[in-house]
């Protein structure tokens, strides 16, 4: 266990640093995007609109059989944003047409049936030759998704951490493990870094 953790917290670390020098005009790195929200003319920045530690971003579709992960996502949204995490949700019809309904309809069902109060954002391209900016830079750090309810985990740089496959449901002890120790890890880290702040300034 020992050794995960220390590959975990090294992974973010280095995740970090990339995206310091890869993004260096921008501090957000992959999150830099405006992105119009769902049913709606409002226009967000991922980054600036929605400041976090962590980031999850899922494809999502309303005819899928892991459609249900709407309401996991939600239960995963409540339990951590108090600790920095954020969830975004990109509902897309690019696998079988699993998503055909308007952005009208999407919002209403994700609201009706999953009380989902995480952002959803703009029907997009997710795969493909001409996918949505966001997901053209995810397809580069770890792959574009194969299916609905792939979810890419982001740090707060704009750097991609980790992909899990539409299987990992965010109901398991084991997805939520993993995002209990990177957002454990992200603690300690900005500790370490404001103990010596307070040295430096003493």
């Amino acid at each position: 266990m020992t050794s995960v953790k220390s590959l975990v917290f090294w992974l973010i670390i280095a995740c970090s640093a990339f995206g310091t020098s890869a993004h260096a005009e921008s501090e957000c790195g992959i999150l830099d995007q405006n992105v119009r929200l769902l049913a709606s003319d409002d226009v967000r920045n991922l980054c600036h609109d929605y400041p976090a530690k962590l980031y999850l971003i899922v494809n999502t579709a309303s005819e899928c059989a892991f459609t249900p992960q709407y309401e996991e996502l939600e239960s995963l949204y409540q339990d951590y944003a108090s600790r920095g995490l954020m969830i975004f949700g990109f509902p897309s019809n690019d696998f079988l047409n699993q998503e055909p309904a308007d952005e009208d309809e999407i919002q209403s069902f994700c609201t009706t049936n999953f009380n989902v109060t995480f952002p959803m954002f703009e029907k997009t391209i997710v795969t493909g030759p001409n996918p949505s900016p966001l997901y053209a830079d995810l397809a580069v750090e770890f792959g574009e998704p194969r299916w609905n309810f792939y979810k890419y985990l982001v740090n707060a740089d704009g750097v991609v951490i980790k992909r899990f496959t539409s299987i990992a449901r965010p109901e398991n002890s084991r997805f939520r493990a993993t995002i209990d120790e990177i957002l454990r890890l992200i603690e300690e880290d900005e500790k370490m870094k404001q103990d010596a702040a307070n040295e430096d300034s003493m």
